[in-house]
């Protein structure tokens, strides 16, 4: 028990300290950025006068130093209080429940699929080694790592949406609908081709390592005997290769975790899809500092959530893996 509070404390201790050193260098960045927050507030539409400048300066308190904005920052953050953004013109709490769900709906549901596709692939290539499926995995696994996911996505759309029509060009629901009117169904299908497209991201990653650790265990001696005792294919994966393989294959796809957040920024600006990912990208255009912050802390959590689930799982799974830290 003593132990297990105090590897408890210090993973708090490293959350908090990344937490903060990332919100500082993610302040201090917006404030180098040429971008006048508060003429993107208004669209660049109005011409403001310097009294309604100022006025608009003082209610959101710009016009103090970046120094003494920071520690309000972070003195209302400590009291719950995540600020109103300068574009919505809202509480950014507000604005992250509504699109919260959507993004983690995108990135949960594309996590999985590229866990399962990813080692199902990996496992596939290493009993085929050297043959014709294991060269096809390859080359479609070094094209993946090759290819960026916005570049997918275009492709995605223009084949699928705007050739074939199967599936709608973006959005996560139909337009001109009311969101109680739109059914479980027209959700799935707007999905579709963002889930797709944030999924690739990492199966390619999975698939490989999946394999190298794969052909370990099949070149081990105890596979050897296994198969000259005659035990069959499925037999030697399911008592020697699973356990082995799937163990460094969840940690990491639970490091990818930071690939997914970054790559979903890009998915949803591509099939313009609310969610959190368009909205830091519009924030970090318009630099509006209490928006950006918050999903950026949020980022940094759900990055730091994926390594520790990894650390807790490896441990329930494979009790040497451990550690006193």
């Amino acid at each position: 028990m003593k132990h297990i509070t105090s590897v408890l404390t210090w993973k708090i201790i490293r959350c908090l300290t990344l937490i903060f050193g990332v919100s500082i260098l993610t302040f201090s960045l917006l404030k180098l950025s040429p971008v006048d927050p508060i003429m993107a507030s208004v669209n660049y539409d109005t011409s403001l006068t310097p009294t309604q400048y100022k006025a608009i300066a003082q209610h959101y308190g710009l016009d103090k130093p970046a120094f003494v904005q920071y520690l309000l920052w972070l003195k209302n953050l400590l009291q719950g209080h995540l600020g109103t953004s300068l574009i919505y013109r809202q509480p950014v709490a507000d604005i992250i429940k509504a699109r919260a769900g959507a993004s983690f709906v995108l990135m949960g549901l594309s996590w999985l699929l590229s866990g399962i596709i990813g080692f199902i692939l990996g496992t596939l290539s290493a009993f085929r080694q050297g043959k014709l499926l294991d060269r096809l995995v390859r080359w479609f696994s070094y094209l993946q790592i090759s290819v960026p996911t916005f570049w997918i996505g275009l492709l995605f759309l223009l084949v699928f949406s705007v050739q074939l029509g199967w599936f709608p060009i973006g959005i996560s629901s139909p337009i001109g609908i009311l969101s109680q009117d739109v059914t479980l169904a027209d959700r799935i299908r707007h999905l579709i081709l963002p889930v797709f497209t944030l999924s690739i991201l990492g199966i390619a990653n999975v698939t490989l390592h999946t394999r190298t650790k794969m052909l370990s265990v099949l070149s081990s001696d105890y596979v050897l005997f296994a198969r000259a005792r005659g035990e069959t294919q499925w037999q030697i994966f399911k008592n020697h290769c699973l356990r082995n393989a799937i163990v460094p294959a969840i940690t990491l796809h639970f490091s990818y975790f930071g690939e997914l957040f970054g790559g979903s920024v890009l998915a949803e600006q591509v099939f313009s899809y609310p969610g959190l990912g368009s909205t830091l990208t519009e924030a970090g255009l318009k630099s509006d500092t209490p928006l950006l912050l918050a999903i950026v802390m949020i980022g940094t959590l759900f990055v730091f959530a994926g390594n520790l689930i990894a650390d807790i799982l490896n441990g329930l799974i494979n009790p040497q893996l451990r550690r006193k830290t």
